[in-house]
């Protein structure tokens, strides 16, 4: 099956469709929306199942999540089987993730975390979980100006891999490593996310999902699906945040993820798929 055949039209709507077959679509899901109703947060009223059904014309079906501060590619099934196969996918860690984040402090330039986690709601005494990430820092900034007990603020924006699927996984191993994500009221430090908050001009997790990629389960063909951080006409504030400050990239890093959000389809053959 040829590329052509494969994607769809994306149709018009408040979701920016990335990719869509006659089994599966792919949205840019904006920061603050919910994946889906819950009575965690009954005030709520953007809901991207809903919207995204009514967008369509059509029953869409959840195979993973993201949480409502995170933005970046989100991938639902248009029919049980679907949904039942990618949902395998996942949980057997057959696709491939990254994500970009905002974190307080410089982290190290490459590291990968260890660190077994217990589910949020287990309890006590429940036994942690495998849990694996990779981090590799992008870019750092510095600024003079005393934010807590530091005389300097200081924050990097880091590259996530997990290899694992844990709720909540990239925010808990950064705080684990003492840098947790920017706009984090959980993990995070409420100095710091206030002040961010103030100087963006906006209160959100600074957190993105930003490359989805997985052999597709009916066609066999390998699909990787991109939200890219420095495309403006779906992430915004994340331009505005590079364009606004100075930051110093990784020398080997500095042009990486340049261009547009992208949905690549391939057979197999093109090793940059």
């Amino acid at each position: 099956m040829s590329e052509a055949e494969t994607t769809a039209q994306a149709p018009a709507g408040p979701l920016q469709v990335l990719w869509q077959d006659e089994r599966l679509v792919a949205v840019h899901k904006p920061a603050g929306w919910l994946v889906h109703r819950t009575w965690l947060d009954a005030h709520e009223t953007r809901f991207v199942m809903q919207t995204l059904r009514d967008q369509l014309g059509r029953h869409v079906y959840p195979v993973h999540r993201l949480d409502k501060g995170t933005s970046g590619v989100l991938l639902m099934a248009l029919d049980p089987d679907a949904a039942r196969a990618m949902t395998q996918l996942f949980e057997t860690r057959q696709t491939d993730k990254e994500y970009l984040a905002l974190v307080r402090g410089w982290p190290a330039p490459e590291v990968r975390v260890d660190h077994a986690l217990k589910p949020d709601d287990a309890p006590d005494d429940a036994l942690p979980q495998d849990a694996v990430t990779r981090f590799r820092r992008l870019a750092t900034l510095q600024l003079d100006v005393p934010v807590d007990r530091y005389p300097t603020t200081r924050v990097a924006l880091v590259q996530a891999q997990p290899e694992t699927g844990r709720r909540h996984q990239i925010r808990r191993h950064l705080k684990h490593l003492a840098h947790p994500i920017i706009g984090d009221a959980t993990h995070g430090k409420g100095a710091h996310n206030r002040w961010w908050a103030e100087q963006l001009g906006q209160q959100r997790l600074w957190l993105h999902a930003s490359r989805l990629a997985f052999v597709h389960p009916f066609s066999g063909l390998n699909v990787q699906i991109t939200s890219n951080w420095r495309d403006p006409a779906l992430n915004a504030d994340w331009c505005q945040l590079q364009r606004d400050w100075p930051w110093q990239f990784e020398p080997t890093r500095a042009d990486e993820g340049d261009g547009t959000a992208q949905a690549v389809i391939a057979d197999g053959s093109n090793p940059a798929v």
